[in-house]
């Protein structure tokens, strides 16, 4: 009788690769897609996680000054946008120029259960933390049992 090794089975390697062929897609302006700034390059790159707290979205945004990062929440919708400042540089020309500089936005879709109330921000070292806390009618209570 002959098993059959599953250990070297990555269910989820054929996935990987094809949403790394979908990114190397929209970023490449040469396929004439036409996709203009709506390729991943121009917005920063972000997280959603869930902790016990609630949800926390992280933003890559690495040279942008935290005064030039604007945060806000409209009907569960969370807007990033900014501006970045251009590189000042010396004397010379650019050989190649991938950090888009300009103003920027990125909206994402939150979860009902969150208190946007109570969002808090902060950058530090060019990575931006919200922090949003779920809403205390979607935590979980105790119901005391008693007696009857």
């Amino acid at each position: 009788m002959a098993l059959v090794s599953l250990s070297g089975l990555d269910p989820f390697g054929g996935l990987l690769e094809l949403q790394d062929a979908l990114d190397r897609l929209l970023q490449n302006p040469s396929l004439g897609l036409n996709l203009g700034l709506a390729g991943a390059s121009v917005f920063p790159s972000i997280n959603i996680f869930n902790d016990q707290g609630g949800t926390v979205v992280r933003a890559e945004v690495p040279g942008i000054p935290a005064d030039k990062i604007n945060v806000s929440v409209e009907s569960r919708r969370l807007t990033i946008s900014g501006e970045r400042p251009t590189a000042k540089r010396e004397k010379g020309s650019y050989h190649r120029r991938e950090r888009r500089y300009g103003e920027f936005a990125r909206s994402v879709q939150l979860p009902e259960d969150l208190d946007t109330d109570k969002a808090n921000a902060e950058c530090r070292n060019g990575l931006l933390t919200v922090r949003i806390p779920k809403a205390a009618s979607a935590k979980p209570r105790q119901i005391s049992v008693r007696p009857a």
